[in-house]
């Protein structure tokens, strides 16, 4: 290599670690190389070895999915795609949904552990191949994006009477006679508003998510999982409690990702700087809030400080958060919070944003660089 070529190279790089950027200056995303070195088979199973059992799950395939699209790497694409199609819908993305749990099972084999769904999961593979096949002029990539929110809509979505239309968590066990249990982190609103486009149930879901964010969050922090009862409203979840963390955490991050002309944001993010003012005033974002006092406990991971980058957007606590990040990069054991840095580091740096309808707009749009092979 020509040593003209080397110092582009080292500056292109340097660029991107430069937050506030007009747009990050090149399709090499480091964090993306490292995670898919470090938690991607070659096979394209997105592997989680948090408990020592190397799990996979639906979440971690729609993660996957999202970032290999920002970083234009089809190959890899197309390869969490397949293992995620042949081995959690049974070789049909279009006919069933992902199972959301796969690993070894008790007489040492390897497949689905549990066979229920992940809304959120599915809810990111479908807008994800929509993007894709936009982005990438993919007509392949919009049938299985667009089938796939069909079915979505036909076995996650539920009207509950007083909310209106709502994703739950899952197809099964999340709904009794009179009580209907729901995590606010599964529902991106930049989401919502982009599936909108193709079907009106997705608007009214987004009109129900929104009342979920404004009003099941008292203290202005958010919860990992909240309950609707019928003619009572919104309950605590007799299963967590009051507990907002490692669920919760991404809602802060959705909601500071939209965009700035995004109707509503100001709002939401004023009705949640109490989690902003907690960081601020320890300089650590808190591992665990109390949903009902606002009274927060321990430290969170590095990963938590990544997902606050966009909701912190503009303040000092910013640039705090900011430098722990980049001076403790999560490494090969700490999954969670590898995906939370991809998430929130990612877009500080300008990888790729959200427009007001919730489309993806990715750097290599403004690049004359080549898709990955």
């Amino acid at each position: 290599m020509k040593i003209n070529n080397m110092k582009r190279l080292v500056m292109m790089f340097c660029c991107c670690l430069i937050a506030g950027q007009a747009w990050a200056d090149s399709c090499y995303w480091p964090q993306w190389q490292r995670f898919s070195q470090q938690y991607i088979s070659r096979e394209g199973r997105v592997i989680d070895p948090t408990d020592g059992n190397n799990i996979t799950t639906s979440e971690g395939q729609s993660y996957g999915l999202f970032f290999a699209l920002v970083a234009n790497d089809r190959n890899r694409f197309d390869q969490i795609l397949n293992w995620t199609e042949n081995n959690l819908a049974a070789g049909d993305l279009t006919a069933r949904l992902p199972g959301w749990l796969w690993g070894k099972k008790l007489d040492n084999s390897w497949g689905i552990l549990d066979t229920n769904s992940a809304s959120d999961s599915d809810l990111w593979i479908a807008y994800t191949l929509l993007e894709a096949g936009r982005l990438w002029r993919s007509r392949g990539y919009q049938v299985m994006g667009t089938l796939l929110l069909q079915r979505i809509v036909r076995e996650e979505v539920a009207k509950i009477p007083g909310l209106g239309f709502m994703l739950m968590p899952g197809k099964a066990g999340f709904i009794e006679s009179d009580r209907w249990r729901l995590n606010p982190s599964y529902q991106p609103p930049q989401l919502l508003s982009r599936l909108a486009q193709t079907d009106k149930i997705w608007g009214e879901v987004a009109e129900s998510n929104r009342k979920l964010l404004l009003e099941a969050a008292p203290a202005g922090v958010a919860a990992d999982w909240v309950v609707w009862q019928k003619e009572k409203g919104w309950q605590t979840d007799g299963k967590t409690g009051a507990t907002g963390d490692y669920n919760a955490i991404r809602v802060y991050l959705w909601l500071g990702m939209l965009a700035e002309d995004a109707p509503g944001k100001a709002e939401l993010i004023a009705h949640y700087q109490p989690m902003a003012k907690l960081t601020q005033d320890t300089g650590l974002p808190p591992e665990t809030v109390d949903t009902q006092t606002g009274k927060a406990t321990g430290t969170g991971p590095v990963g938590f400080s990544a997902a606050l980058l966009p909701f912190l957007a503009g303040s000092p606590a910013q640039a705090v958060q900011r430098e722990r990040v980049v001076n403790n990069l999560p490494g090969a054991d700490a999954y969670y919070s590898s995906v939370l840095t991809l998430f929130g580091l990612g877009w500080d740096q300008q990888y790729y944003r959200f427009n007001q309808q919730g489309e993806l707009q990715v750097s290599w749009e403004k690049d004359t660089c080549k898709i990955t092979h």
